[in-house]
């Protein structure tokens, strides 16, 4: 993770993000840019002060709106909408309602990506290898972190931001089984079923494997991301960097081998041979050939998948 970054392990008011309100937050700012500093937000949303406060943190934490550059002096009242909100929530929107999975694992992954506001997401999907862990032994993993970074962060609140990234991924211990997901206070992140609890009670598993509902078009858009932020002007990825690397779609989804290289070999045909896989004394490795659009593959994939 990058030094001058001002990371956070606040702002989400306890709340995970529930069904609705990242669309909420994204046709607000839309509508009104100043919305978040406005005294009927809470009107506008039809939630309590804190909620907003939450809905606020959640839609820039997950990269669909930002604070707006083109103001000068912001101060954090002009906010917009970033292109992959508008593409994914707005007007004629991949999907505006979030009913796809794919749109899910996009989420998750724009989440896991950003270490300025998703800090303990990032951590907890980028550099903890472990394959179960208690809550405690989390909280001692990004103490650790926030030592070393030489900040200021109290263990009360770290503990806090534990609490709130388990409950994205673990059903709540209240949640009502028989009722409809959108009517419970779960994050719909849950359904990507990442994180396991076990039947003790205290620890917690990574599902660790194939990803049926994690689509080939969000892999080659996280794979994309991922190739411009480590290879360079290599254009090449050992398989092994892809999978367990920091910030490695490997890890950000929690693939084995065998998945990851399927993802691989299906992206040749979807970006027409830019990515391909070759095996050479037993190394495997990944091949950017050439530059390809991954908004593209995924604008291919939702308009093949539109509902009529």
């Amino acid at each position: 993770m990058v030094a001058d970054i001002k990371y956070k392990f606040s702002g989400h008011q306890t709340f995970v993000f529930r069904y609705g309100w990242l669309e909420k937050g994204v046709r607000g700012v839309h509508e009104c840019p100043t919305l978040f500093a406005e005294d009927d937000a809470v009107v506008w949303l039809g939630v309590g002060k804190n909620m907003v406060s939450s809905i606020l943190h959640w839609s820039q934490a997950t990269q669909l709106v930002e604070l707006d550059p083109d103001i000068q002096g912001n101060s954090g009242r002009h906010l917009r909408v970033t292109d992959m909100g508008r593409r994914l929530l707005l007007d004629d929107g991949w999907d505006p309602y979030l009913e796809d999975d794919a749109s899910l694992w996009l989420i998750h992954w724009l989440l896991v990506s950003n270490a300025a506001m998703g800090t303990s997401w990032k951590l907890l999907f980028a550099r903890f290898h472990r394959p179960d862990f208690t809550r405690r032994e989390l909280v001692q993993f990004i103490a650790s972190f926030v030592e070393k970074q030489s900040l200021k962060v109290s263990e009360t609140v770290i503990a806090r931001d534990v609490d709130c990234v388990i409950r994205t991924y673990v059903a709540s211990t209240n949640s009502k089984k028989q009722l409809h997901p959108e009517e419970t206070f779960d994050c719909p992140l849950l359904q990507l079923d990442l994180l396991q609890p076990l039947p003790d009670g205290e620890l917690y598993r990574f599902a660790i494997g194939p990803k049926p509902s994690l689509s080939a078009a969000v892999f080659a858009f996280a794979l994309a991301q991922y190739f411009d932020r480590i290879a360079g002007a290599t254009h090449t990825l050992n398989v092994q960097k892809c999978l367990y690397d920091e910030g490695s779609p490997g890890q950000a989804f929690k693939l084995d081998e065998n998945s990851l290289i399927e993802y691989v070999e299906e992206l040749e045909s979807h970006t027409a041979g830019a990515i391909i896989l070759d095996e050479t004394a037993g190394l495997k490795q990944i091949y950017r050939r050439k530059s390809f659009d991954p908004m593209q593959i995924l604008d291919n994939y939702y308009r093949g998948n539109r509902r009529t």
